[in-house]
């Protein structure tokens, strides 16, 4: 009967359809929500989404950007290389500004040890060879692997490893410009004249080193020349001709 007679009331006042119309016109967000389930599961923690430079892993350089790199940057870029195991990166000695390149194959123990190319009894005879016909690596020589890291045990370094510093050895050939290139021993050969002829067939020949118009002679590996001294004549020869062609390109 309350009801009845506070409905009359309402009715009197013209109020009876206020409270409608006040929900009709409140903004969503003061609505009343339907009524839903009780949930009584813990909410939710949000998710965090990381923005696009938060997401995308900083790129690598690219080979283009090898191909642009000065002498510290093209170091600073191997150091970054996958290391294969090695303990660091042997990336070349010698002068900057030298007129003649020697390539050798892939670092061995010591070399791997003091991150430089032909030390040991091998750097040392080479080195030899080199007072021979006026050259040192500290003023006129310049000195690199075509692998830049050690391969396990000092096996020959494989094709997918010579690719994946290729660039580096490239950029390297391309900074110095050299007049001539040395490639010591079968395997440094055979991978910068891209053949599978036997270093015998290679020797006394001069090859042009293939893109370039510089002219690359074939020696003997200081390391096998110490198991082989008798080949010490024939290595001599190989470096009369440098001598030669070097005086020819001055």
């Amino acid at each position: 009967m309350v009801a009845d007679a506070r409905q009359a009331r309402l009715e009197e006042l013209g109020l009876t359809l206020w409270e409608q119309r006040a929900r009709s016109h409140a903004p969503a967000s003061l609505a009343e929500p339907p009524p839903t389930a009780p949930d009584t599961a813990a909410p939710a923690e949000p998710v965090e989404v990381p923005s696009a430079a938060e997401s995308t892993p900083p790129a690598r350089e690219t080979l283009s950007d090898v191909a642009a790199m000065d002498w510290d940057e093209l170091a600073a870029y191997l150091a970054g290389c996958d290391h294969r195991g090695a303990s660091r990166p042997v990336f070349g000695v010698g002068a900057r500004d030298a007129d003649l390149m020697i390539i050798g194959e892939a670092p061995g123990a010591e070399e791997d040890r003091r991150g430089e190319p032909f030390v040991g009894r091998a750097g040392k005879l080479l080195d030899r060879m080199l007072f021979a016909i006026g050259r040192d690596r500290a003023r006129n020589t310049y000195i690199a692997n075509i692998c830049k890291f050690r391969p396990p045990d000092n096996r020959d370094p494989k094709a997918e490893e010579v690719a994946a510093d290729r660039p580096v050895l490239e950029r390297q050939i391309e900074l110095l410009s050299p007049k001539l290139i040395m490639a010591v021993g079968r395997v440094a050969a055979q991978t910068l004249l891209d053949t599978q002829a036997p270093l015998g067939r290679l020797r006394g020949e001069v090859h042009r080193y293939p893109g370039r118009s510089i002219p690359l002679l074939v020696t003997y590996h200081p390391a096998y020349l110490l198991r082989s001294p008798q080949q010490k004549s024939r290595a001599w020869e190989d470096l009369r001709e440098a001598m030669r062609l070097l005086d020819i390109a001055s």
